[in-house]
């Protein structure tokens, strides 16, 4: 089960019995030249429970937030959390997710990984 939120929260809200909460934000630096990623996740008592961060590759905020998504998720159920609750500041992102509906030139990550997967890329 995955539940996103992107709501203005004013504070930290815990998640429900037997769910986790990771919340994650993406980071570009001024000069636009550096990239990275961050999330904490917790547990329905608050009690931490894991930690990371990540530089990445540079690219547009929209894809470096979608890699945090994906890195939370995993790192969830790597560690056999089935119930989680992302929390995400990019709209957009969160809209889409929860939408299914992608345009062709947003599905770019999918399409790569695809594509990856059976060889085509260099």
């Amino acid at each position: 089960h995955l539940a996103f939120s992107s709501k203005t929260e004013q504070r930290w809200q815990r998640p429900d019995s037997g769910w986790v909460k990771i919340n994650v934000d993406g980071f570009v630096s001024k000069n636009n030249t550096k990239a990275a990623i961050g999330g904490a996740m917790q547990n329905s008592d608050g009690e931490w429970l894991k930690g990371f961060n990540m530089v990445t590759g540079m690219d547009e905020i929209f894809r470096i937030e979608a890699q945090v998504i994906i890195e939370g998720m995993k790192l969830a159920w790597l560690k056999g959390y089935k119930q989680v609750k992302i929390n995400c500041d990019n709209v957009m992102l969160t809209d889409t997710i929860c939408d299914g509906h992608v345009l062709r030139g947003s599905n770019k990550i999918a399409d790569c990984l695809a594509n990856a997967a059976i060889g085509k890329l260099n």
